[in-house]
């Protein structure tokens, strides 16, 4: 029989039908669902050696432990936080991702999120269609000039930085330790950056480590004026402090693409028309999902073919 690829996370027919042609020598299984997910590994687990999947499904050891013939797991798109990864090398299993593959649609879409929260765009949308006119309303802010705090200067946070000094915004950011050859004015303490800045934007991983980074004391921090944009994962934001400071007029607003709640819209959140929301889709384009199609078979093909992954965690 032949080994069989498994596919944990949502696919478009046409990718699907790619990975087949391109891995004719596989049994590739759909199971996007976690109880598709459980009858997959239940029936064909013995013949498992490739998965692929996204960093908020992931893949637990345990799951691991009932596919003994597993020798790679790839997440498509650079989160992986889900993937159980020392266990994974533990036992000789390599581990990728798809880094770099949806950078530019994730930062494209955090300035989206930051202009119509700063902008009000969504709240204006609203009262044009009632008929409500511009001098029945208070002036929207400007984007130009206001300070960004980046929280998590990576690649997709190094992206959005670049658009952002397209609209002259000053430009901080808090990572572990200053980043070599930055020139934006770096924070070592998260609350000094939330307090500097006009709009704290989230690009950190999620995990474990960064769970509710975001919380009541660094949202009193970034004040009454303030903006937060998270296009990170919805961990790393205290949902309920979130929506009381919203509430309690302690920050101005959001522009959230991530929740704690997912696949469940954040219900705290939902009636607050100073908050933008969008359904975690900051990394799905055209482009972007087929280039990180593209990179999982290219993982994959060179892990079968006896080389480095091209993208290893």
């Amino acid at each position: 029989m032949k080994p069989v690829l498994l596919v944990l996370n949502l696919q478009v027919p046409a990718h699907l039908e790619q990975m087949v042609q391109t891995f004719p020598d596989f049994d590739v299984i759909y199971a996007p669902e976690a109880d598709q997910a459980e009858a997959a590994i239940a029936a064909n687990g013995a013949r498992v050696q490739c998965v692929c999947t996204i960093g908020a499904t992931g893949l637990s050891a345990a799951q691991m432990q009932r596919m003994p013939k597993l020798s790679l797991v790839c997440a498509m798109g650079a989160g992986y936080e889900n993937i159980d990864v020392a266990h994974a090398k533990a036992h000789g299993i390599a581990v990728g991702n798809g880094v770099g593959t949806n950078d530019e649609c994730v930062a494209d879409h955090a300035m989206g999120l930051l202009i119509a929260a700063v902008r009000g765009i969504v709240k204006l949308d609203k009262a044009t269609r009632a008929g409500i006119w511009r001098s029945a309303m208070p002036l929207p802010a400007n984007v130009s000039g206001k300070r960004l705090g980046v929280v998590g200067l990576g690649t997709i946070g190094a992206k959005i930085a670049k658009r952002a000094a397209a609209f002259d915004m000053p430009i901080g950011y808090h990572n572990r330790q200053p980043r070599d050859g930055v020139s934006h004015q770096y924070f070592g303490d998260l609350l000094a950056l939330a307090a500097w800045a006009d709009v704290l934007l989230v690009a950190t991983p999620g995990g474990a480590g960064t769970k509710h980074l975001i919380n009541a004391e660094v949202l009193n921090a970034l004040g009454e004026k303030g903006v937060l944009v998270n296009i990170a994962r919805g961990s790393v934001v205290d949902t309920q402090a979130l929506a009381q400071a919203v509430r309690e007029g302690r920050v101005a607003g959001a522009g959230l693409d991530v929740y704690e709640s997912e696949p469940l819209p954040p219900q705290e959140l939902i009636e607050l028309d100073s908050v933008v929301l969008t359904p975690h889709v900051g990394g799905w384009s055209p482009e972007a999902v087929q280039n990180s199609v593209d990179r999982f078979i290219a993982n994959m093909r060179f892990h079968l073919n006896g080389k480095p992954l091209v993208s290893p965690v």
